[in-house]
Formats: C-alpha cells, structure tokens, sequence
C-alpha cells in the first residue's frame, strides 16, 4: 500500500494481514489432526510449521503428505525424514564440541552429516540459525523470539547458559562469513572443516 497514491488509499478499504505465527500454525495443525483421527507429536508439528514459514496452506499441504507417508501417525522422526530436515541433535552435539575444544569429534560429526545425504552449505547455515537460537535463549526478554516446541525451547536454554556471549558472536560471525564464501570456493568440504575447526577453537583462545 506504500506505493499507492493516498489520494487513492483514502478511498479504499484497508486489511493488513500479520503473518502466521508458529503456536497459531501448530495450534491448527493440532487441530486438524484432532478432527481427522491423526496423531501427531507436537514436535513434529513444529517442524511442518517452520518448513511452511508462515503459510497455513503450505503447512496444511505439509502436513498431509507427511499424514499419508507415516500412515496417520505424524512423528518428529518421520517428519525430518520425509521432509529431508536436519535433526536439531547434530546441532546440539556439535556445540558442546565446540565448547569443549573436541575437534576431532566436530569433523566427524560434520562427515556423518554429509554421509546423510546433506548439503554442507545447508549444515551451515543451519549451525548458524542454531546459534541465533541459542543467543536469545540467554535473555528471557529474547526468548518469545525462539520458535521452538517446549522440549526443544529447554534444551536451547540449558545450552545457552553454557554458551558465553563472546563465544556465540564470534561463531556466528564465522558461519557468515563461511555461507558467504560457500558458493564461490572450490573445496566447499574443507571451507566448512576450516570454519568448524576455527569454532572449536573459540574458547581454547579465550582461555590462553
């Protein structure tokens, strides 16, 4: 509506439409499953609300095809294997790793994850929307921004406590500038190796 003259806008009758929060997507989903005889774990249902970002039709367009591959039994599991989505554990794992200077345990966590079937640039930016998560899970006032389950939400809140804030500001970075290098390199698996073991060596310099 900003680039229609008020001249015009004066005249006209105006709705503007909020974006479809995650509760409201899985409230509904829930919803749904109730009426159709579907069970479903409301982490999975979670996970169908992030994939439609914010779309109630993708949502419901999801939910129905993970409904008919999982034979009315929606769980977290069968949806990130249906949906190719990468489980929130790796990620998890792979921050304490860091946070205990383990190495080793990163590069073959990441070689698991390509082992997979999974797309390194996706691990990456994925690594750093975890980061963003576990960043304002440290402050209650940021919380209400984490849209996530509530199994999940205490898990980030357990880890950000162990997290420092200079930690977390230094890895995002790091996983930034690795998503902006990954179209262009020509050995993407070791720009990701180099970047994780950069990560892993974040606390290993504050102690020094």
């Amino acid at each position: 509506k900003q680039k229609i003259l008020p001249t015009i806008l004066s005249r006209c009758q105006i709705y503007d439409f909020n974006r479809i929060t995650i509760d409201d997507t899985v409230n509904h989903l829930m919803y749904v499953a109730s009426k159709e005889g579907i069970t479903a774990e409301p982490e999975a249902l979670n996970v169908i609300a992030l994939k439609a970002d914010g779309g109630m039709r993708d949502a419901l367009s999801i939910f129905d095809q993970v409904a008919s591959f999982t034979g009315g039994n929606i769980t977290y599991q069968g949806v990130i294997e249906n949906l190719n989505v990468l489980d929130y554990e790796y990620y998890f794992r792979v921050t304490d790793y860091f946070l205990e200077n383990k190495v080793s345990e990163t590069l073959l966590l990441f070689n698991e994850v390509l082992n997979n079937g999974f797309d390194g640039g996706h691990f990456i930016t994925g690594l750093s929307s975890h980061f963003r998560d576990v960043l304002v899970s440290k402050d209650p006032v940021t919380l209400p921004l984490l849209e996530v389950g509530a199994s999940i939400r205490e898990r980030y809140r357990t880890q950000a406590q162990k997290c420092p804030l200079s930690f977390l500001y230094r890895a995002m970075k790091l996983c930034n500038d690795c998503d902006l290098n990954y179209r262009t390199a020509k050995n993407k698996r070791l720009l990701i190796e180099l970047t994780l073991i950069q990560i892993a060596q974040i606390t290993a310099s504050d102690e020094t």
